[in-house]
């Protein structure tokens, strides 16, 4: 879990890397930018408050001859090194995002590296390297008094509500190509960022098995659940993997099964959907894992637990009790009206 609230900007540096392919120039400051206690506010909400928002889908640095020649990498290593060295390496850092900012979708922009120290990350202190790039420019109105009146000018600036691109590494797992979030509001360029420029691979810990374990579950909900019983089994059969998952610290595949296969006749089938869609989600060979908590939370406000029927109606089962949507629902067939129904079992209205 990502803490930013005490984080501090030691030192950050901003160039401007124009568009290669547009014959844009790239501009590197000669020295870190100056901050102040006013500026140094602005940036710390304009810089993190994509991460407080965002799932927390975490990375590493991945090359495929070795870390050694991963450019990014080396900086953040040469920074967590020396934090002095952080304008040096941040020109570095800029030329790199310029080599690669040559397609002609690519926009030109300010590039911004940061030194940050008092990050709390999994309840422990950490510093990291921040990149950011703002790339879209708004028009505002900017007033002058003249003379008598009243003048607008219009002018051009970056939204600070919105950053375009981000990207925190932790020094931590140095040797597994440290631990990094990114965040990319445009999705136009996205394999720039991510793949070309940061060289990133999705970090495959318990936080990764945990969501994309959810998510198979929730496809197989719906590929095959639903076609085989009923959308009233395939919500139930979601309630009760998320609660496995909230329950157990850790997870093993056949006592999961066990526990959350009401119909034990989906069990080979659940095992071969797994054969077949399981490399989608990189759990293929995966059978035990630590379960992250936090991933949990984050899938289970995501997972649908509502049956809309076509009368116009809802029933949204909960999935912190259960047992009461298996107890106290039941689905049935009324040959008067051929229509089916939903049957509800409640001993008093709850005041809302």
């Amino acid at each position: 879990m990502l803490n930013l609230y005490a984080t501090q900007i030691e030192t950050v540096s901003l160039h401007r890397v124009g568009n290669k392919h547009r014959a844009e120039p790239l501009f590197l400051s000669e020295a870190p930018y100056r901050l102040n206690d006013e500026i140094g506010g602005l940036l710390k909400e304009y810089f993190f408050k994509p991460f407080r928002e965002k799932e927390e889908n975490y990375y590493c640095f991945r090359h495929e001859a070795d870390l050694e020649f991963h450019p990014v990498y080396q900086a953040a290593c040469q920074v967590f090194d020396n934090p002095g060295r952080l304008h040096e390496v941040s020109r570095e850092i800029a030329r790199h995002l310029f080599s690669q900012s040559n397609h002609p979708h690519i926009k030109s922009g300010e590039c911004y590296v940061a030194y940050l120290t008092d990050v709390m990350l999994d309840n422990e202190k950490t510093d990291a390297l921040g990149i950011f790039k703002s790339e879209v420019k708004q028009d505002f109105l900017q007033f002058e008094e003249q003379g008598a009146n009243l003048d607008m000018l219009v002018r051009q600036g970056v939204n600070l509500n919105r950053l375009d691109k981000g990207c925190l590494i932790f020094n931590r797992e140095r040797e597994n190509g440290f631990k990094v979030l990114s965040s990319d509001s445009n999705r136009y360029d996205a394999k720039y960022w991510l793949e070309e420029f940061l060289g990133l691979a999705p970090l495959t810990d318990e936080n990764f098995y945990t969501k994309n374990y959810l998510k198979f579950c929730q496809n197989f909900a719906k590929d095959v659940v639903l076609p085989a019983e009923d959308k009233q089994q395939e919500v139930l059969f979601m309630n009760r993997a998320v609660n496995h998952f909230a329950k157990n610290d850790d997870f093993e595949e056949t006592r999961f099964l066990n526990e959350v296969m009401d119909n034990p006749e989906l069990i080979p089938e659940f095992k071969h959907y797994k054969t077949e869609k399981g490399p989608k989600y990189s759990i293929e060979d995966v059978s035990n894992f630590q379960i992250a908590n936090k991933a949990v939370s984050d899938s289970r406000k995501k997972i649908k637990n509502v049956i809309d029927l076509d009368t116009n109606i809802q029933i949204k089962l909960n999935f912190i009790n259960p047992d009461s949507a298996e107890k106290f629902v039941e689905k049935g067939w009324d040959e008067e009206r051929q229509m089916y129904y939903y049957l509800v079992y409640f001993n008093r209205e709850q005041k809302s």
